[in-house]
């Protein structure tokens, strides 16, 4: 299996300037053009463990390019299609990466349909599957970083794919996205552990993305099965506490972080269903990452 660490600095170039070069990630192969020299760098270095292929048919269409005419020079920006379509404005040439990042995710949630997709990461241990729905700014990447440098396997730190016919969550593992002061907590947390770079002045502030480990990227093609859904929460200066939420209200809670439940219709709702029939839901809040990653392997041992 060809990883993208083994591919040259010039044939690496030459794929993304001109055929595409095609990177799998999870279940899904993406063909990424792109003339950025530092999208490019960076690419190579979170994705160096990910296989890639020759040729062959890709899932994702991705072409990530600098804007011409005078803004190349006075305010450069970077610009994405997709098959002739631009879904997004220009950003800064300075945010190629986070939004390669979130064109990716883009992809997934507007496309897979043969998935339920959660908005949540997802992280196993001891055959215990977590799903950890939240949104933005509650601290979920930071558990999730904090939890993956504590050799818990990452299934994918923003999307959870549910395989309706039998309720496997299919790996997608990717680089962790951190914000803001997450990314110094994660760096003297983990001191070894391989960032991209830091971007400041995002949509959502300072963005650096921790690289996924090598025996997450590995596993990708072993699926796991859910036996946790926990809603995580930071909270300055709050003593670390777990607490259950009703099957009723999980499965409300869970549909609110769905990309496509309705998408899906009965489909979606039985999937999520049986999905809540088998897990244990809970609450859970935390201020110290120490207590926090106790806390889950308790949980997993438990289990």
């Amino acid at each position: 299996m060809l990883t993208l660490s083994a591919l040259a600095r010039t044939e690496l170039r030459r794929r993304f300037a001109g055929p595409g070069l095609v990177l799998r990630t999870g279940p899904f192969r993406s063909r990424i053009r792109t003339d950025i020299p530092q999208l490019a760098d960076t690419i190579a270095l979170l994705y160096a463990d990910y296989p890639v292929d020759e040729e062959g048919f890709a899932d994702f269409q991705l072409h990530l390019r600098t804007v011409g005419g005078w803004r190349r020079w006075l305010r450069p920006q970077v610009r994405f299609d997709q098959d002739g379509l631009e879904p997004f404005k220009p950003l800064p040439l300075g945010q190629a990466h986070p939004m390669f990042e979130w064109v990716m995710n883009w992809c997934v949630t507007n496309k897979a349909h043969s998935y339920l997709v959660i908005h949540a990461a997802v992280l196993e241990r001891n055959g215990c599957a977590f799903i950890l729905p939240a949104p933005p700014g509650s601290g979920k990447s930071t558990l999730c970083a904090a939890l993956v440098c504590r050799g818990w396997r990452l299934l994918s730190d923003e999307l959870a794919l549910v395989r309706p016919a039998d309720l496997a969550l299919v790996p997608l593992p990717r680089p962790v996205s951190l914000k803001n002061a997450s990314i110094d907590v994660i760096r003297t947390w983990e001191p070894q552990a391989v960032f991209g770079p830091a971007v400041p002045e995002t949509s959502k502030g300072t963005i650096a993305h921790l690289r996924a480990p090598r025996a997450s990227v590995a596993a990708a093609g072993d699926t796991a099965a859910a036996t946790h859904i926990v809603f995580p929460r930071y909270e300055a200066g709050a003593q670390t506490r777990l607490a259950p939420v009703p099957k009723a209200q999980l499965f409300t809670r869970v549909a609110d972080n769905a990309f496509n439940y309705t998408v899906l219709g009965d489909t979606g709702f039985d999937t999520l269903g049986r999905l809540v029939d088998g897990c244990a839901g809970f609450d859970f809040c935390y201020s110290q990452l120490d207590e926090a990653i106790a806390l889950f392997e308790t949980l997993a041992e438990a289990r």
